[in-house]
């Protein structure tokens, strides 16, 4: 271990201080204890492991790391992703990817962008194992991106997914999916549009999996327009519909494939009241061979360790 990891994980103070630019952002309250907690048994084995599952021929953990906050993607507004940016160094990101492992959660949803490679490097150098579950944005060869990530999976990130269903150019991410499918890597598909995966069932696709947001965030104006009786709100790719969910969980059932979902707490704005409901909600309504990507910010308190022990209670009815 190298001395700056083991005086990062010895100074119970270290997440408290927040900002790296030196501005603190909870120092009293629950809160700080929380934090003072978090990154001083990162490496401990817990006594709560989260359940796994089989797939691609290894058991990974069905609660997987979300990407977006490692990158800053909030989904909230600019202060929000600014915030997450500037926390989320690679040292923190390795820091809270060996948290996770912790509990047991041993996969993520990797995205090359931000601080998540370095911090990735980082974590597999200090001996931290996590099952990457890719998603490509990309115009580089698929080929070459299996080659630099060796990830156990590699599916065509969701927003270009269903920009291709809208314009009818679905046949670009058929072709992408055969050159993932050539390099031997686990290929799938993601998307926000439950639509999405009934199409590609039906045309019965050569893929294994789906990633599916359960919150249809990705409609255009005029779908927005429908949806809200002529009305449309600010930030309209923002919007979380609470009738959303059931309809990604119906074709998520649907399909044997394994199905992961993502933002089953609709970006954070799932109030803390509701979390552990919205986890309930989540696996009672997918396929024990389903899984779902959570992203966690312990900026304020243990995400983590939160997230991990409502998944153990659901699924071992402890």
């Amino acid at each position: 271990m190298s001395n700056s990891r083991r005086e990062f994980l010895q100074s119970g103070a270290a997440l408290a201080m927040g900002m790296m630019g030196g501005a603190t952002v909870l120092t009293t309250g629950p809160g700080a204890v929380a934090q003072s907690a978090l990154m001083a048994t990162a490496v401990q084995t817990a006594e709560i492991q989260v359940p796994k599952m089989k797939f691609g021929g290894v058991e990974i953990s069905r609660l997987l790391m979300g990407c977006n906050p490692f990158n800053g993607g909030a989904h909230f507004n600019a202060t929000y992703g600014s915030l997450m940016r500037e926390w989320y160094t690679a040292e923190r990101v390795s820091e809270v990817m060996h948290r996770a492992n912790a509990f047991g959660i041993n996969a993520m949803n990797y995205t090359n962008k931000g601080h998540t490679p370095d911090g990735w490097e980082r974590f597999t150098a200090e001996g931290g194992i996590m099952h990457l579950i890719a998603h490509d944005s990309s115009d580089e060869d698929p080929a070459a991106v299996a080659k630099r990530l060796k990830p156990l999976s590699l599916h065509r990130q969701g927003e270009i997914v269903d920009v291709a269903f809208r314009n009818g150019t679905m046949n670009t991410v058929r072709e992408w999916c055969k050159r993932v499918r050539d390099t031997g890597v686990l290929t799938g598909v993601a998307t926000h549009n439950p639509a999405v995966i009934a199409l590609v069932e039906e045309q019965g696709w050569d893929v294994d999996y789906f990633a599916g947001c359960v919150y249809f965030r990705s409609r255009n104006d005029e779908e927005w327009k429908k949806e809200l009786h002529g009305d449309l709100m600010e930030m309209p790719r923002e919007i979380y519909l609470q009738s959303d969910p059931a309809r990604m969980y119906k074709v998520m059932r649907q399909t044997p494939k394994p199905c992961f979902a993502f933002k089953i707490l609709a970006a954070g704005r799932v109030g803390d009241g509701g979390i552990e409901q919205a986890f309930r909600t989540a696996f009672s309504s997918i396929k024990p061979t389903d899984g779902v990507f959570v992203g966690m910010f312990p900026i304020i308190r243990d995400e983590v360790k939160l997230n991990a022990e409502i998944v153990h209670r659901i699924l071992t009815g402890a």
